[in-house]
């Protein structure tokens, strides 16, 4: 490995992390910091440290600044991010690519400067290039153009693993990020417009049965292939490589010389979009037909995430696709009817 790749200092070296140790989450509210906040207190933390936007404003470097001063979290898991589908995405292209890179730059920067002991940061698989080979590994990354649909948002994750990156070797820090799947679960976002694919349907179909409409309308060809995870799964995971991830033994260098550092977070199972709203059709009971727009756009064909490395740690998932929606559902009516 190049000789540039500098190991985190002794000093942040850890034999596991004390149940006490304060751990911010930054993002705690939504659905993936939810579900991770969760797993942590399953675990047994008991010194968990988060913020609503309304409290921190993590666009803001002085506002971060003085967070960090004040609270001296010990280990930090930044997901943390603006999000949403392709509309979303397509609309506020700005929005994606200036906040995001703001919430990252500011956290990590803090994180270095105050002592944090790791950082996890989470990012996307859109990262990869839009006709990358599947599935994707963590060396395709930067091999080709990415989606122009989500461009900003995978810009701006793109940046944040490479700033990790580039903390660690310049100041021996141990930060470390993991690249998510598509996710879903309890917490989502079930905009008719802002969501992603997953969640939106739950919508567009618990409407369509309550409405008795005879049929519902999805963008697409639905043939394009997607993989999915539950957020649960996501958070154990991201527990996992807390506990027992370093930039040291993650880091690699792949064919180009490049020093990767990443690591993929993904099911290893996929469905086309066809099937998936069939899927969640089955799971609410609505008994319509399902009609395709095809003038409406497809998104990446394909995307499949290898994530055969974080499996050859010890972690695996757990829960299955239909239990996963019927999951979902289950929280959607809670938290909207």
């Amino acid at each position: 490995m190049s000789d540039q790749l500098q190991t985190p200092n002794s000093k942040l070296q850890t034999s596991g992390i004390p149940k006490d140790a304060k751990i911010y989450v930054a993002g705690h509210l939504g659905l993936v910091g939810g579900g991770i906040w969760r797993a942590l207190e399953r675990h047994g933390y008991t010194n968990l440290l988060g913020k609503s936007i309304d409290e921190l404003d993590l666009i803001s470097q002085q506002a971060v600044d003085e967070f960090f001063a004040a609270e001296k979290p010990e280990y930090v898991i930044l997901v943390a991010a603006k999000v949403g589908g392709i509309v979303a995405n397509s609309t506020y292209r700005a929005q994606f690519l200036y906040e995001n890179l703001m919430i990252e730059a500011n956290v990590i920067h803090s994180a270095y400067k105050y002592g944090v002991k790791k950082l996890l940061f989470l990012g996307s698989s859109c990262i990869y290039p839009k006709l990358a080979p599947q599935p994707m590994k963590e060396e395709h990354l930067l091999t080709g153009p990415l989606e122009s649909t989500n461009e900003p948002y995978a810009i701006a994750k793109i940046a944040g693993i490479r700033l990790c990156d580039a903390y660690n070797r310049q100041y021996g820090t141990n930060f470390i990020s993991a690249m998510p799947t598509n996710m879903y679960g309890p917490g989502d976002n079930y905009h008719p417009e802002n969501s992603h694919v997953l969640p939106a349907f739950i919508r567009r179909f618990h409407e369509a049965k309550e409405q008795g409409l005879e049929k519902v309308t999805c963008w697409g060809s639905g043939t394009p292939l997607r993989e999915f995870l539950y957020s649960d799964d996501l958070a154990e995971a991201c527990v996992f490589l807390l506990k027992n991830g370093t930039y040291a033994e993650m880091a690699f260098e792949d064919e180009s010389g490049t020093v990767q550092s990443h690591i993929n977070v993904g099911s290893g199972r996929e469905v086309s979009i066809k099937e998936l709203a069939e899927t969640i059709k089955d799971a609410i009971g609505f008994e319509g037909e399902i009609e395709w727009d095809t003038s409406k756009p497809d998104g990446t064909p394909r995307k499949l995430m290898d994530s055969s490395r974080l499996l050859a740690m010890g972690w695996a998932p757990k829960i299955e696709l239909h239990e996963g929606i019927t999951r979902a559902y289950a929280d959607f009516k809670q938290r909207y009817l």
